[in-house]
Protein backbone atom coordinates (compact mmCIF):
# COMPACT_ATOMS: atom_id res chain seq x y z
CA UNK A 1 0.00 0.00 0.00
CA UNK A 2 3.05 2.19 0.72
CA UNK A 3 4.59 1.66 -2.81
CA UNK A 4 0.99 3.32 -4.31
CA UNK A 5 1.27 6.04 -2.07
CA UNK A 6 4.53 6.51 -2.94
CA UNK A 7 4.28 5.73 -7.22
CA UNK A 8 0.57 8.03 -6.67
CA UNK A 9 3.27 10.75 -5.33
CA UNK A 10 5.71 10.23 -7.80
CA UNK A 11 3.33 10.50 -10.68
CA UNK A 12 2.29 13.95 -9.26
CA UNK A 13 5.83 15.04 -8.98
CA UNK A 14 5.79 15.02 -12.52
CA UNK A 15 3.37 16.26 -13.17
CA UNK A 16 4.14 19.14 -11.28
CA UNK A 17 7.43 19.05 -12.93
CA UNK A 18 5.86 19.35 -16.52
CA UNK A 19 3.97 21.75 -15.37
CA UNK A 20 6.45 24.10 -14.30
CA UNK A 21 8.64 23.60 -17.68
CA UNK A 22 5.63 24.21 -19.75
CA UNK A 23 4.86 27.62 -17.63
CA UNK A 24 8.84 28.33 -17.92
CA UNK A 25 8.79 28.33 -21.59
CA UNK A 26 5.60 30.04 -21.76
CA UNK A 27 7.34 32.84 -19.47
CA UNK A 28 10.16 32.82 -22.18
CA UNK A 29 7.96 33.30 -24.75
CA UNK A 30 6.15 36.28 -23.33
CA UNK A 31 9.31 37.60 -22.60
CA UNK A 32 10.49 37.61 -26.18
CA UNK A 33 7.35 38.67 -27.15
CA UNK A 34 7.27 41.79 -24.83
CA UNK A 35 10.75 42.74 -26.16
CA UNK A 36 9.33 43.08 -29.52
CA UNK A 37 6.61 44.81 -28.67
CA UNK A 38 8.66 47.22 -26.47
CA UNK A 39 10.82 48.03 -29.85
CA UNK A 40 7.84 48.35 -31.90
CA UNK A 41 6.61 51.14 -29.59
CA UNK A 42 9.98 52.71 -29.92
CA UNK A 43 9.79 52.95 -33.53
CA UNK A 44 6.42 54.06 -33.40
CA UNK A 45 7.40 56.46 -30.90
CA UNK A 46 10.53 57.93 -33.41
CA UNK A 47 8.00 57.62 -36.28
CA UNK A 48 5.88 59.87 -34.78
CA UNK A 49 8.43 62.13 -33.66
CA UNK A 50 9.75 62.54 -37.19
CA UNK A 51 5.89 62.90 -38.36
CA UNK A 52 5.63 65.93 -36.23
CA UNK A 53 8.89 67.97 -36.77
CA UNK A 54 7.97 67.12 -40.34
CA UNK A 55 4.52 68.81 -40.56
CA UNK A 56 5.68 71.55 -38.01
CA UNK A 57 8.16 72.28 -41.25
CA UNK A 58 5.47 71.66 -43.49
CA UNK A 59 2.95 74.27 -41.88
CA UNK A 60 5.80 77.03 -41.55
CA UNK A 61 6.32 76.52 -45.53
CA UNK A 62 2.56 76.67 -45.70
CA UNK A 63 2.58 79.95 -44.04
CA UNK A 64 5.51 81.49 -46.05
CA UNK A 65 3.80 80.67 -49.00
CA UNK A 66 0.41 81.84 -48.61
CA UNK A 67 2.24 85.06 -47.11
CA UNK A 68 4.00 85.03 -50.53
CA UNK A 69 0.53 84.77 -52.36
CA UNK A 70 -1.09 87.96 -50.16
CA UNK A 71 1.85 90.00 -51.46
CA UNK A 72 1.70 89.21 -55.00
CA UNK A 73 -2.37 89.54 -54.64
CA UNK A 74 -1.85 92.96 -53.32
CA UNK A 75 0.32 94.26 -55.34
CA UNK A 76 -1.94 93.01 -58.39
CA UNK A 77 -4.93 94.82 -56.64
CA UNK A 78 -2.34 97.67 -56.46
CA UNK A 79 -1.94 97.56 -60.02
CA UNK A 80 -5.60 97.76 -61.32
Amino acid sequence: MSFEVFEKLEAKVQQAIDTITLLQMEIEELKEKNKSLSQEIETAASSRESLVHENEQLQQEQQVWQERLRALLGKMEDVQ
